[in-house]
Order: structure tokens, then C-alpha cells, then sequence
């Protein structure tokens, strides 16, 4: 049986550590970024804020270091969430890690249209909040253009990353800077434990995790693209590079937001929340400014996503874990049919956004959810591979993995039994492709361990189904 390691990319697309680091935070400044002084508002104060920041960014950073170490001590594992998740915890466990982060770069991309379509609602009210028939025939028709632009190859698409990451990140940082500029101490006071009724510290920072889950999405993402990588080391280092650019962007945002209007108002604004932010200080062109640099910001964050979308699917095929039709790439090293899938799923779920109270919210914490399965396996995986030091590391990578996997499980235990129940009405249907992998194979569809987790798969699918017609759970 073949594995991951033999897709390896041709030497013609090759990446530089700046081109991926490019990728990583291509992938990570989008959507999430301009809604963030909503979402935090909404469950915390400045004080909930802090911690939640210092909770996620030691967390975010103790995963980066996994992945990192991980892409050093098995250079043979490629497409890094989905196969350390294989090989520390077998084939089925493995094709659910696949299928959870592809399906979440699928769903994540659904909030960048939706993002777009409700800021150009300002000036056609027929787009709405991005979730009116009109927004999802907009969103779908970019969605079919994008395929296109990816479809001509790895290095095109890339290429056209790095230029839209530089031209995206310049509005965030103006955001910030004019920001300080309007800072009011009193109203940041004023905000320090939030909006009346916010609830304990520890409540506060639970209501944020999701937020944050999916504005760090793609810190993975070197590690997802290692058979391009020129160099193994190179992986860690564009992981480590790329978070490092945007955590204190992503917090800058945030905290700044509480200077400049009451937690309640900030809580109430629409999406983009940030254009929301700069027209109360600066007045309405603040609003259009951040309009404009969320387009930007939402396409190029939607290239490097649809980018990885589709590499975890052609890596799993590679590796005899998803079916065989996913293998094909055409001449520009393109995975076409993994294309396809990646981009009939996200029309899927724009078109399901029709159905749900508030399309946005929505998108995002399904994003959020479906990752953290995934997330989880590959720290667990950390510790089980460095338990055992090499002699010149000593015990630091163990208890780094260790660390990693305890916030993994609280960014779960965080998301509340609602999400996870609706991770598992997305993740059972998946089998299918399994069964499918099999087949292909002639091979057993499951042994018996991987019957028990496929028993718990449906009970929950089966509850969360449950939970959805009968109103206890809302999309």
C-alpha cells in the first residue's frame, strides 16, 4: 500500500519559507479578523479579552511548535493534520481527521462570501446580510470563479496570494494605528468587565474560543503544503513565522475596539464590525475603508484556503485513504477532481446559509468545530511520538505536545455539546468515502476497534439530527 510520502511535488513548485509563511497568513487574515470586535464583545470585556488572547495565543503557539516538531521527527508524513492523526491513531481515525479539515476549509470559505455579500449590502440592500438569494447567487458565482483561477496550478495561484496578502494586511494595520489614535481611556475602562450580564471571567473566555479557533484556522497550514516544502525545516519555520505576523494583529484589533465604543454598541454592530468601529471614530469614509480592505482581505483568505481544501484531499487519495478519483492532478499540478469536491461543498453550504438565523455566526463556528477533532489528534499524536526524546532535545517537545492537547480539549469542552453534536452529523455521513476507500482496496470495510468509533459516530449523528428538527440546537 502506497502512503503519504510518495505525493511528492515536482521540483518546478517548490516553496520558498516566505512563500509559505505567505500561505499561513494568507490563510489566517480573513473573515475572522474584521468580525472580531463583535465576537468579542458579544461574550467578554477587556479583562475576558486579555486572558481569552493569552489562553489562545499560548495555545496556538504550543500547536504551531507540535506541527513544527512533528514536520522535523517524521519528514515522511505529509498534508501534517490529517496523517500524524493516521499514523498515531490508525486509518479510520486518520480519514475522519481528513475529512473534519477539509470540511471546515470548505465551510470557512462560505463566511468569506457571506462577509462580502453583507458589506456590499451597505450600498445594494438587496445583498442584505449576505444571506438573501441574491447574496448566495453573488457568493456562488465567485466560488465557480475562484476554481477556475486555482485550477491553472499550485504556483499561479500562490503567486497571486502573495500580492493579495501584502495588500490585505495594510487596511488591518491602518485599523489599528488610527484606532490608537481615538483611543478613549475612559470608555476602554468603562469596558473592562464587559457588557452588563457578561457573566464570570471563566464564562467570558469560554464564549470566545470558537472566535478564536477560526481566526487562527491555516497555522497549519506549511505543514499542509510540506510535499511543496524545498526543505523539511522549512515547514516549522513558516509555521512559526507566520503566527508570529499575526497574533499580535489579530489581538491589536481587539483590544483597541474597547477604546472606542461601549462593549454593548460594539456587540451590536453589523458585519464588517471593524468598518463599524472606524466610522464612530472617524466617520462614514472609516466604514467604507475597511469595506474596501475586506474584500482584499476575504479573496485572498479564500485562494489559500481553497488552495489547502483540496491538497488535504489529494494527499488522503495518495495515501489510500480517500477514494482513488482524488489522486488526479493535471499538467499545472492542480488537483482538479479534489477541486471539484472542495468547491461543491462550500456551494452546499452557501446555499444552506438560506435556512439559518444569522448566516455568518453560523458559517463560523461550524468552521470552528469541525477543526478541533482534527486538532486534537494531531497534538494527541505529538505526545505519543516525543514521550520518548531525541538526547539533545530533552523533555521540552513532550510537554509542549502535552500542553497542546490540553487545549485542544478545552477549546471542546469550550465549544459546548451543541457543536459537537453537529460536527458528528457532518462527520458520519463521511464514512461513505471510507467504505468507498475500501471497497477500492478489497479490503475489510472496518476492524474492530474502528467499529466502536464508528458506533459513536452515528449515535451522535443520529442525536444531533434529533436535536436540529426538534429546535433544541439552531443553526
Amino acid at each position: 500500500m502506497s502512503t503519504a510520502s510518495t505525493s511528492v511535488a515536482p521540483a518546478s513548485t517548490r516553496l520558498s519559507v516566505p512563500t509559505m509563511a505567505m500561505l499561513v497568513v494568507g490563510s489566517m487574515v480573513g473573515a475572522g479578523v474584521f468580525s472580531l470586535p463583535r465576537q468579542f464583545a458579544q461574550s467578554t470585556g477587556v479583562a475576558g479579552a486579555l486572558v481569552a488572547w493569552g489562553v489562545a495565543g499560548a495555545g496556538t503557539l504550543m500547536l504551531a511548535l507540535v506541527f513544527q516538531m512533528l514536520a522535523v521527527r517524521r519528514p515522511d508524513l505529509d498534508a501534517g493534520v490529517y496523517a500524524y492523526a493516521k499514523a498515531g491513531f490508525g486509518e479510520y481515525l486518520g480519514f475522519f481527521s481528513a475529512f473534519g479539515y477539509w470540511a471546515s476549509a470548505c465551510v470557512g470559505n462560505v463566511t468569506y462570501w457571506v462577509l462580502i455579500t453583507s458589506t456590499l449590502g451597505a450600498v445594494f440592500p438587496a445583498l442584505g446580510s449576505g444571506d438573501t438569494f441574491l447574496a448566495v447567487a453573488v457568493g456562488s458565482a465567485g466560488i465557480w470563479v475562484f476554481f477556475a483561477i486555482v485550477r491553472r496550478g499550485i504556483r499561479e495561484a500562490t503567486a497571486v496570494n502573495r500580492v493579495v496578502t501584502v495588500a490585505k494586511t495594510v487596511p488591518i494595520v491602518v485599523f489599528v494605528l488610527l484606532s490608537v489614535l481615538a483611543f478613549d481611556p475612559q470608555v476602554f475602562a468603562d469596558n473592562w468587565a464587559g457588557a452588563p450580564g457578561a457573566g464570570s471571567l471563566l464564562d467570558q473566555v469560554r464564549g470566545t474560543m470558537l472566535a478564536t479557533v477560526f481566526v487562527f484556522l491555516g497555522v497549519e497550514g506549511a505543514s499542509t503544503f510540506s510535499r511543496h516544502a524545498r526543505r523539511r525545516r522549512d515547514v516549522g519555520r513558516a509555521t512559526l513565522l507566520g503566527f508570529g505576523s499575526v497574533f499580535a494583529l489579530f489581538a491589536s484589533v481587539t483590544i483597541v475596539s474597547y477604546g472606542i465604543l461601549p462593549a454593548s454598541e460594539l456587540a451590536a454592530l453589523e458585519e464588517p464590525s471593524m468598518g463599524g468601529v472606524l466610522e464612530a471614530a472617524f466617520g462614514s469614509w472609516g466604514g467604507t475603508f475597511v469595506a474596501a480592505g475586506l474584500i482584499i482581505s476575504v479573496l485572498g483568505a479564500y485562494l489559500a484556503w481553497t488552495l489547502m481544501a483540496a491538497e488535504v484531499l489529494l494527499v488522503a487519495a495518495r495515501g489510500d485513504d480517500m477514494p482513488r478519483f482524488l489522486r488526479a492532478t493535471n499538467r499545472h499540478d492542480a488537483p482538479v477532481p479534489a477541486l471539484v469536491l472542495s468547491t461543491a461543498l462550500s456551494q452546499a453550504v452557501l446555499l444552506l446559509t438560506l435556512l439559518s438565523e444569522h448566516a455568518f455566526d453560523f458559517a463560523l463556528e461550524l468552521t470552528g468545530s469541525l477543526v478541533l477533532i482534527p486538532y486534537l489528534l494531531a497534538a494527541a499524536y505529538g505526545v505519543r511520538l516525543l514521550r520518548r526524546p531525541a538526547p539533545e532535545a530533552g523533555r521540552g517537545p513532550f510537554v509542549v505536545a502535552v500542553l497542546a492537547t490540553l487545549y485542544t480539549t478545552w477549546l471542546l469542552y469550550a465549544a459546548g455539546v451543541d457543536h459537537l453534536l453537529v460536527v458528528f452529523v457532518v462527520y458520519a455521513p463521511a464514512t461513505v468515502l471510507f467504505v468507498l476507500t475500501r471497497r477500492e482496496q478489497d479490503r475489510r470495510w472496518f476492524s474492530a476497534r474502528e467499529r466502536v468509533v464508528l458506533a459513536v459516530s452515528l449515535v451522535g449523528a443520529v442525536i444531533g439530527l434529533v436535536a436540529l428538527v426538534a429546535g433544541w440546537i439552531q443553526l
